[in-house]
Parts: structure tokens; C-alpha cells; sequence
């Protein structure tokens, strides 16, 4: 409805999650670089969790719509499923006739269908959504799937991406087999201010709008403490934006045209009026509330030793991070060269088998 109005082509602010529209934060980077180095390995389990709404599925969603062709993958969104029903489902994604079928008779369907795929220079990958839902027999049913192996290879790979429920299950103590062959793990978080504004630029121009200073920075920050930085409540939220703004005949955003789009959604979302106005709104006489002052955090040796210059640890710990995450991206960009170059050999070797 509001599209036209604003030079869009299409909806920037859909809740469907759509890879087209993947935004990289420093934390989506970081998540996407471990699910592509955990591809390049091609073994062991990739685990990503995250609130809801930051944005684990349209990950997951933009690494299948990138996939190599020589890569069969399947995504399943999970209810809670027993190991049976869930070795039945991964039967299904692969094609397999699953009815009536005994569990013995599905898991030998299923290696047979690896290996075949092997045969033809192909691997089988899982991508498990919502795996916080499945039961811990159900995970190490998943367990048991990547001991499916051929000259010592791997035959299948599993990622799963769950809620921040999946951790603590993840840490059960009858767990420990299956968190040794996780390859790498990562929580999504919801954005930074500075990231949200990023976020909604980057939606609003791949959508095809070229206008800029659509909303001011005022307008931004009443968005951020509305939303707390989360893509979905975002989406719900610029969405309402958006058709108020078409339906105004705005132009522009500013503080007063997003508080009444938020007096609106808050009442819908169910968003309580308190917890919104305590994040720094004001009321509605005008005054603000009163921003309370949390001490600082203290950081404590496993001895009970307070830490000094924490804040200058924790920025040396950031560096770190970002020092191993610009690691892992080269040696992903080798592992990829590596795997064409062997492709390359490997085909032209064929060909001299068959000119034999």
C-alpha cells in the first residue's frame, strides 16, 4: 500500500524472514563466518542460538540460498519430536518413502542415500530451526545420524540453531559426547542503537528507496527503545511506520510520528506501558521518567578476587574477538581455494581415465 508512495519496489519490513534482506551486523558476521567454516569442514555440528526475533532462521535461510550446488541440504523446523519421528522427518527431506517404515529399515534407507550421494561427489547437510524444542534423546538421535561415515569421512553434517533454552541443554552432563563434536557455537544478541539505524537504511534501500533522512535521529532513538533492538519487534514496528506515514502524506519521521505508531503497536503487542516509559520515554504529561543509574558491574576471579580495569580487559577481549574472526575468514577463503583446486584435479583426472 505504502510502497508506491515511498519508491519502493517491495515490503522492506516483512516478518517472513528473507535472505535477500540478510543484514550483517558484527554478530551476523560472526555467525555466518562459523556456519560457512563449519561448511568448509564438513563435519561435527554448528550450534547458533539467539533470542527471538534476532534473526537465527533468515541466517539460516541466506547460507542455503548461497549453497554450492555439490551440497545437498535439507532444513527441518522442529516441534518436539521423539528420536523415531525425527529419524522419519530426515527420511522425508531426503526424498525417502518414510510410511509404514520400520526405524531400522529409515536409518539404513538414509545411509544408502548418503553414500550414493558420496558416490556422485555430493554431501548431505541438516539444518535443524527451533532446535530447542527437541528432547535430549532427540539430539543425541542427531548424534548418532553424523556417525554415518565412509572411509572415515563424515557423510552428513548438522547445524542447529535454537533459542537460548538449547544451551543449558546443550550443558547437561549426558551431553558431553555430543558437545565435543560441536566445531563452533554462537548467541545472537539483539542490536546496538547504531546498528538498528543501519538495519532499517539497509532494509528501506534494498528495498529501493534513495531518499535520504526519511527518519530523523530523534525518531531512531524512540524506535530503539521501543523495540530494544530486536530485527522482528523492528519489522513489526517500521512496518506500521511506513502505512501511518502513507496515510499522513509524511514525508519525513520525527520523534512524535513514531511514539504515536508505538502508542498503537505497544497496545497490540501486548508491550507493557510501564516497561516501555522505565526505558526512558516520557510519560504522558510530558516529563520524562527518571533514568535509573545501575552501579557498575564487578569482575570476579574464580577466587572472589575483584579484577581491576575490568573495562580495559573487556575491550582487549573484544580486540581478541575480532582478531579470531578475521582468522577464521581467511582460513575459511583458503579452505574454499583449496576445495576448488581439488575439484579442478580431480575432474581433470577423470577425464584423463576416460580418454584411457
Amino acid at each position: 500500500m505504502y510502497e508506491s508512495y515511498y519508491g519502493l519496489n517491495s515490503k522492506p519490513f516483512q516478518l517472513t524472514p528473507d535472505p535477500e534482506f540478510f543484514f550483517a551486523s558484527k554478530l551476523h558476521k560472526r555467525a555466518m563466518s562459523y556456519l560457512q567454516y563449519g561448511l568448509s569442514q564438513a563435519e561435527g555440528f554448528i550450534v547458533i542460538t539467539g533470542d527471538i526475533g534476532t534473526g537465527k532462521t533468515t541466517i539460516a535461510n541466506s547460507l542455503l540460498n548461497n549453497i554450492e550446488e555439490d551440497i545437498f541440504a535439507a532444513q527441518i523446523v522442529t516441534p518436539k519430536l521423539t528420536p523415531d519421528e525425527l529419524v522419519k522427518m530426515v527420511a522425508s527431506k531426503f526424498n525417502l518413502p518414510a510410511e509404514g517404515r520400520s526405524k531400522s529399515d529409515l536409518l539404513e534407507s538414509i545411509q544408502t542415500f548418503l553414500q550414493q550421494l558420496n558416490a556422485a561427489g555430493k554431501r548431505a547437510l541438516l539444518l535443524v530451526d527451533e532446535a530447542q524444542n527437541l528432547p535430549l534423546e532427540t539430539i543425541e538421535e542427531l548424534r548418532m545420524l553424523s556417525n554415518f561415515q565412509l572411509n572415515s569421512k563424515p557423510l552428513l553434517q548438522s547445524f542447529l540453531l535454537g533459542q537460548a533454552e538449547l544451551q543449558p541443554i546443550l550443558r547437561a552432563p549426558n551431553m558431553e559426547q555430543f558437545r565435543q563434536r560441536i566445531v563452533a557455537s554462537c548467541h545472537l544478541t539483539p542490536l546496538n542503537r547504531d546498528e538498528l539505524k543501519e538495519y532499517i537504511e539497509h532494509r528501506l534501500q534494498h528495498a529501493g528507496s534513495t531518499k535520504d533522512g526519511l527518519i530523523t535521529d530523534a525518531a531512531y532513538d524512540a524506535i530503539y527503545k521501543f523495540t530494544n533492538g530486536v530485527p522482528r519487534k523492528t519489522n513489526t514496528l517500521m512496518d506500521r511506520v511506513l502505512l501511518f506515514g502513507f496515510l499522513e502524506e509524511l514525508q519525513t519521521f520525527d520523534v512524535d510520528d513514531v511514539r504515536q505508531v508505538i502508542e498503537e503497536v505497544r497496545g497490540e503487542m501486548f508491550v507493557s506501558k510501564s516497561g516501555f516509559e522505565e526505558s526512558g520515554e516520557q510519560a504522558h504529561d510530558g516529563s520524562k521518567e527518571a533514568e535509573s543509574v545501575k552501579p557498575e558491574t564487578e569482575f570476579l576471579t574464580p577466587n572472589g578476587n575483584k579484577i581491576q580495569e575490568a573495562a580495559y580487559y573487556k575491550e582487549m577481549l573484544g580486540e581478541l574477538v575480532d582478531a579470531l574472526d578475521d582468522a577464521i575468514k581467511h582460513k575459511i577463503k583458503l579452505t574454499q581455494y583449496i576445495d576448488k583446486m581439488l575439484k579442478q584435479k580431480y575432474q581433470a583426472y577423470v577425464r584423463l581415465k576416460k580418454d584411457d
